[in-house]
């Protein structure tokens, strides 16, 4: 129980710290997973989503007051409604395939191997395109057109592959798409809340049954780690990239990956 207790909190930083980087929280968490030993236990592969609660409501605490705004604005403001309809139309793609393909994603694509892969291929595009001498057109996260929402929607969906990352996904095509660094960082937390929550959501439906008194208690603890963490994270996220860019997060996927190929390989 005391070692489960420790693997939730470990796990809960992990979670916490990673969600809103580009660097793929669900890969570093199935990654301690498999050297813990965690993930021959199904109600440990379950538990990766579960904690995400702690990483929504962070986000849900930043910027309540903010989303309130815009939601009471769009009655009136045809602009705050365009966001609106911006982030559903960006939300619905990785929607409709998480509900198709949920099986076929946790069964097959959480695979150690495909994670270490993924998170080296998915830090070289993020250097690439880091690297690339981009002209932005938009600085306001709210003010996307909606062909722009709906392809980093679509975008976002190569981030049901575990190790591609959901916030590298939408930050990558904003700004291929034409966002300033700051506002593709922003709109991936935005876009987080919907799709976090709906992955929680299903997640917790199709787990219902595997919750005990005990594992209760785990997700407790991971859920409050999480929160912490990623509330840190958001506070600070949006003004290092604004200054330093992506670099650091595309060399620390490439090392991860690196050492988790070379641990696999070892402990084969």
């Amino acid at each position: 129980m005391l070692f489960d207790l420790f693997k939730a909190m470990v796990l809960g930083v992990v979670e916490g710290l990673t969600e809103f980087l580009p660097v793929s929280s669900t890969g570093h968490l199935l990654l301690l997973e498999h050297f813990f030993g965690f993930d021959d236990d199904q109600f440990g592969k379950t538990f990766v989503i579960l904690i995400q609660l702690g990483a929504i409501l962070a986000i849900l605490s930043i910027y309540f007051g903010r989303l309130w705004k815009i939601a009471v604005a769009a009655l009136t403001d045809p602009q705050a409604r365009r966001f609106v309809i911006g982030v559903l139309l960006a939300f619905l793609p990785a929607a409709v395939i998480g509900v198709f393909a949920h099986g076929f994603i946790k069964g097959v694509l959480f695979n150690v191997w495909i994670v270490c892969a993924t998170l080296i291929v998915g830090g070289v595009v993020l250097l690439w395109v880091d690297r690339l001498a981009l002209k932005p057109r938009y600085t306001d996260a709210t003010a996307f057109s909606l062909p722009m929402y709906l392809g980093i929607g679509v975008a976002q969906t190569m981030a049901m592959i575990p190790g591609v990352s959901r916030s590298g996904a939408t930050i990558v095509s904003a700004m291929l798409f034409g966002a300033d660094k700051r506002s593709a960082a922003e709109f991936s937390f935005f876009l987080a809340i919907p799709t976090m929550a709906g992955a929680f959501a299903y997640d917790l439906y199709k787990s219902w049954g595997q919750l005990s008194g005990q594992n209760v208690l785990i997700v407790v603890v991971g859920f409050l780690v999480s929160f912490a963490a990623a509330w840190f994270v958001v506070r600070t996220f949006l003004d290092y990239v604004s200054s330093h860019g992506f670099s650091l997060f595309a060399w620390w996927r490439i090392v991860v990956g690196a050492l988790g190929l070379i641990g696999l390989g070892l402990f084969r």
